[in-house]
């Protein structure tokens, strides 16, 4: 009895840790969010007075050509990034979750065509599909996000579809099915219920990857307007400058995004442990 103590008392700590670890990213990120989106565009304003000033205390991430405060800037860029893909992992986890179910449940002619487009959306690049879909829709936010939409259900689609797959030969759902309830009663009472933390963290999952593409259809000059402080296009309108040795318009918002993928992928992986009856009960 003393023996298994202690290792309870160590369970219980590390899973207080990925829970304390998975409170303080999401308040980091929707910190950031939130801080971006109500910045005004008069925080990182031209002022050639102060252009191409290195980091400083005023200024952390320096300033660039015409003088706008990086760090606000890669702000409010990486707040746009986050507004995309949080709607884009929204939605083409929802599409997920419909496409996978349908595909278990149903079976037979709807699980082959499932199959079919989930080939065929992995049979391309990602990159370049969002790129040609991005260009399809005239670019701007909507089309780089229906491209970060139709491009990343394929891998969740397969997850959820497995996992419904089991489910249809326990006994409570042949016996629902022998009273008469339909496929799409059994969906939404015993399927969605049970692949709901698949789904979370599919959907955590999927924001990194959003985050990324958006950014770098944006490098390319396919996504968003050079208008807006997107960090896609301020990695872009870095490059000019490297050679010049202005290195931290390039190094700190790529750390930015860089942070925030990292966090995402780390903050999935904790969901999954904490989630996951098997990694909880260790």
């Amino acid at each position: 009895m003393n023996k298994a103590l202690p290792l309870v008392q160590s369970g219980l700590s590390v899973r207080q840790r990925r829970l304390i670890f998975a409170v303080f990213a999401t308040l980091f990120i929707l910190g950031l969010l939130l801080w971006g989106t109500t910045m005004d565009e008069s925080s990182y304003a031209v002022d050639f007075g102060q252009k191409n000033l290195a980091p400083s205390f005023l200024h952390p991430f320096g300033t660039d050509n015409m003088g706008r405060d990086m760090f606000l800037r890669s702000v409010k860029g990486m707040s746009i990034s986050l507004q995309i893909g949080f709607a884009a992992a929204f939605f083409s986890s929802c599409i997920a979750l419909i496409l996978g179910t349908l595909s278990a449940a149903f079976g037979g002619k709807v699980d082959r065509f499932v199959l079919w487009l989930v080939d065929l959306c992995m049979g391309i690049p990602h990159i370049l599909l969002i790129l040609m879909i991005s260009v399809m829709m005239g670019g701007g936010i909507l089309g780089v996000s229906i491209g970060v939409i139709v491009t990343h259900w394929p891998r969740l689609t397969r997850v959820i579809r497995a996992e419904v797959m089991q489910l249809r030969s326990q006994p409570y759902v042949l016996a629902a099915r022998q009273y008469g309830y339909s496929w799409f009663s059994i969906a939404r009472r015993h399927f969605v219920p049970h692949v709901a933390p698949q789904y979370i963290i599919g959907l955590v999952l999927l924001f990194p990857h959003a985050i990324m593409h958006e950014a770098a259809i944006s490098f390319l000059g396919y996504g968003l307007p050079l208008d807006m402080p997107a960090i896609g296009i301020i990695l872009s309108e870095s490059m000019s400058y490297l050679a010049l040795g202005m290195w931290w318009l390039a190094f700190f918002p790529g750390f930015l995004l860089l942070l925030v993928v990292l966090i995402f992928d780390r903050l999935g992986e904790t969901l999954r442990d904490i989630l996951d009856p098997q990694s909880g009960q260790k």
